[in-house]
């Protein structure tokens, strides 16, 4: 039968991550963040200081990466040795982890390391493009999506939470440029797989899309 696979595909701020790390802590399965990897390669070249247009030098410091992540509620994160856990949710960084995201040789690089994960005795792998590109076998496919204003909000209440200076109309305006760049790429482009369960989560809490996604594995 080989390796069950559940991809939970959607945009930024659906509650992808949360759900997925639930739903794989359930069923005791191995979980794969691939917007995290995205995140960490952003991380990595902008403490680098490369520039988004030397293509080269991204895909070398996407191949010397040494990505290290627990699949724990703290979404704890090591790169290159360091904790880079409080830097994966800044709105900087999504940016640049979706411009780079839109790179086909950045995607072909990555795109190995993120099959890599699929092992026993299962997989639960969140993402843009998990069920289409990445894990196009899988067996349980779900798009996880929200409204933009839905997300911002959610977004707006993590940042003030911790204490982040934030700007709702600005975090709006973010989500939907975001939205639209990742939607309208040429190279796997942010759209629902034909045979995936499409969960509009704008009013569920995430206790009721959990029990909707289990459903569909068991």
């Amino acid at each position: 039968m080989g390796v069950p696979i559940l991809t939970i595909d959607g945009p930024s701020g659906a509650g992808k991550g949360t759900v997925s790390r639930l739903i794989a802590q359930k069923l005791g399965w191995h979980y794969l963040d691939s917007g995290a990897i995205y995140r960490a390669l952003a991380i990595a070249i902008t403490e680098r200081a490369i520039p988004l247009d030397d293509i080269d030098a991204i895909v070398n410091a996407a191949e010397d990466m040494d990505l290290v992540f627990e699949c724990d509620a703290k979404r704890h994160i090591t790169l290159d040795g360091h904790d880079i856990s409080h830097l994966l949710g800044l709105e900087s960084t999504g940016n640049t982890a979706s411009k780079i995201a839109a790179i086909p040789e950045i995607r072909a690089e990555l795109l190995h390391k993120q099959q890599h994960y699929k092992q026993l005795p299962g997989l639960v792998a969140d993402g843009r493009d998990m069920g289409t590109v990445i894990f196009p076998e899988a067996q349980y496919k779900v798009f996880l999506t929200a409204s933009a204003l839905t997300r911002a909000k959610r977004r707006y209440k993590q940042l003030k939470e911790k204490g982040i200076d934030a700007n709702l109309s600005k975090i709006t305006a973010d989500i939907q440029e975001r939205d639209q760049r990742d939607s309208e790429r040429e190279f796997s482009p942010l759209i629902p797989a034909k045979d995936a369960v499409y969960i509009d989560s704008s009013d569920l809490s995430i206790e009721h899309v959990v029990e909707e996604v289990l459903s569909l594995v068991r």
